[in-house]
C-alpha cells in the first residue's frame, strides 16, 4: 500500500533507485534509456559528478534564506548569466521553483505593466488552442489543453484562443509556408480587434509546441508577425520555453531560431536538469522600469523563489552547457535522430508527421496516413506505446488528445544533450518496436 497520491491512482509503478548518465535503473536492476528527460527536464542525465560536486558545495555554504530578507550570491550570479545569454532586451530575471510559477508570474507581471502605465483596462489574455502553460489556475486558464481544463472550468479566468500553427494538420494542400504562417498569424490580430485594441494584455506561446501538441515548430516567419501584431497594439509578448528552451532545440532560446525577442520569457524544466526544481522568467528593461519607477515593487511573491540550491542547480547546468559545447551536441544529435526517425518510420503506414527541432522530436501516430485520421480514442494507443517502451527499457513521453484534446496521438522524444549516436539509434529501434508492438495489439 502506498500513501502517496500518485497521477493515476491504479498504476503500478517501479521503484527508480538509481540514475547513470542516460540511463534510469528501478528495483529490480533493469535499466531504462530516458529518451525523455522525464518530461524534457534531464538535460545533462543522471548522476553527472560537475552538478552533483556544485550542489554539495552549496549546501556547504548556505542552503536558503528567504529572499524578503537576504539575495544571495549564488542567486545574483544566476541571474547575471541568464541575462547575458538572454534575447535581446530581456535585462532583468525573477527566480521560482517550475515552469507552472513561472507563467503565473509573468500573467501577473504583464497585467502590473499595465497598471503601473495607466492603462488598468487591459485584462484580456491571449493564448493557443492545444498549448500547455501550467497546473495552477491562472496558467491552466492560458492553456489551451481542453482535457486538462474541462473539470475545472468554473475556476478559470476568462481567457481566449487561437488555432495554433500546426503545419500538419491546418495547413492547407496548396497553401506555401508563407501564406500560412501569415494566415496563422492573421488570427491574432482578428483576436485583438475583436476584443478592442487598447483591452489586451498579452499574447502568451509556446516557441516550440510541447506535450500537448508534441514538437510543433512554427512555419516560416509565423512568430516575427505575432511580434510585429503585438508591438502594433501595444500587446506584450510571452513566449513560454519552459519545455522547449534551454538549449532542448539546439540554441540556448528556441526564438533564437526565429530571430524573435519576447517581452517576457518562462524557462524551467532543462534550466535545472532535474537536480533541483527551479524556474524563472526573463522580463525586459522596460517592464521592470514601469515597476522600479511606479511603485517600486513586483506584487508577487513564494516562499522558496531564489533558493541558493536551486541557483547553484542552475549556474551549474550554465556552466556544463557553456564548457562542454553541447548546444552544438543537441544539433548534431538532433539531426541525426530526426533522419534515423525518417528512415524507420518515415514510410509507416500509420505514422502521419516526424517534426521538431534539436533533441526536441515527435512522431505523430494515425489510423490513415492518406487522410490523416486519428486512431479511435478509446484505444489509447498513447498508453499502449508507453507500456511497451518501458517493457524494452525505453522512457518516452506518448499523449493522446494532440488534435483537439480528445483526438491523436503523438510520441514526445527529448533525450539528454549528452546521448551519442548508438544511444540515438538504440532510442529509435525500440521506440519502432514499442509503436508496431502497440498497434498490434488493438
Amino acid at each position: 500500500m502506498t500513501h502517496l497520491l500518485h497521477r493515476s491512482i491504479h498504476a503500478s509503478l517501479p521503484v527508480a533507485v538509481r540514475g547513470e548518465g542516460i540511463h534510469l535503473f528501478d528495483a529490480d536492476g533493469k535499466a531504462y534509456i530516458d529518451a525523455s528527460g522525464g518530461a524534457a527536464v534531464s538535460c545533462l542525465g543522471h548522476a553527472h559528478p560537475d552538478m552533483l560536486a556544485a550542489l554539495h558545495a552549496q549546501l556547504d555554504r548556505i542552503a536558503y534564506a528567504h529572499t524578503g530578507f537576504f539575495t544571495t550570491d549564488v542567486a545574483e550570479e544566476l541571474a547575471d548569466r541568464l541575462v547575458a545569454d538572454a534575447p535581446e532586451g530581456l535585462d532583468h530575471v525573477y527566480l521560482v521553483s517550475g515552469g507552472s510559477e513561472a507563467v503565473e508570474a509573468a500573467l501577473k507581471m504583464a497585467r502590473q505593466y499595465f497598471v503601473e502605465k495607466g492603462e488598468p483596462q487591459r485584462r484580456h489574455i491571449i493564448a493557443r488552442r492545444q498549448s500547455y502553460h501550467g497546473n495552477t489556475l491562472g496558467a491552466l486558464a492560458t492553456g489551451g489543453n481542453e482535457w486538462r481544463r474541462a473539470q475545472f472550468k468554473p475556476l478559470l479566468i476568462e481567457t481566449h484562443h487561437i488555432d495554433p500553427c500546426y503545419a500538419y494538420r491546418l495547413q492547407m494542400p496548396d497553401e506555401s509556408d508563407e501564406a500560412y504562417a501569415a494566415r496563422a498569424a492573421g488570427e491574432l490580430e482578428a483576436k485583438i480587434l475583436e476584443l478592442g485594441a487598447d483591452q489586451v494584455i498579452a499574447f502568451v506561446a509556446e516557441t516550440v509546441v510541447g506535450a500537448t501538441a508534441g514538437a510543433v515548430p512554427p512555419v516560416a516567419d509565423y512568430l516575427k508577425r505575432l511580434r510585429a501584431i503585438c508591438d502594433k497594439y501595444g500587446v506584450l509578448l510571452i513566449l513560454d520555453e519552459v519545455m522547449c528552451g534551454m538549449g532542448r532545440t539546439g540554441t540556448l532560446h528556441a526564438c533564437e531560431q526565429d530571430g524573435v525577442s519576447p517581452d517576457l520569457m518562462t524557462i524551467a524544466k532543462g534550466l535545472g536538469g532535474g537536480y533541483q526544481p527551479v524556474g524563472a522568467v526573463l522580463l525586459s528593461k522596460r517592464i521592470f522600469d514601469a515597476f522600479a519607477l511606479g511603485s517600486g515593487f513586483f506584487q508577487h511573491g513564494h516562499t522558496y523563489m531564489g533558493h541558493p540550491m536551486a541557483a547553484a542547480a542552475g549556474l551549474a547546468v550554465q556552466t556544463i552547457l557553456k564548457r562542454d559545447g553541447l548546444l552544438g551536441n543537441v544539433r548534431d544529435m538532433g539531426n541525426h535522430l530526426e533522419a534515423y526517425l525518417v528512415e524507420r518510420l518515415g514510410n509507416h503506414h500509420h505514422v502521419g508527421d516526424i517534426r521538431g527541432r534539436g533533441l526536441f522530436r515527435a512522431v505523430e501516430l494515425v489510423e490513415d496516413r492518406a487522410t490523416k485520421k486519428p486512431f479511435d480514442a478509446g484505444l489509447k494507443l498513447n498508453a499502449r506505446i508507453k507500456k511497451e517502451a518501458m517493457t524494452r527499457g525505453l522512457m518516452v513521453y506518448p499523449m493522446g488528445g494532440t488534435i483537439d484534446g480528445q483526438n491523436g496521438d503523438h510520441v514526445l522524444l527529448a533525450p539528454p544533450f549528452i546521448v551519442v549516436k548508438s544511444d540515438v539509434e538504440a532510442i529509435v529501434e525500440r521506440l519502432g518496436d514499442a509503436i508496431e508492438a502497440a498497434i498490434a495489439s488493438i
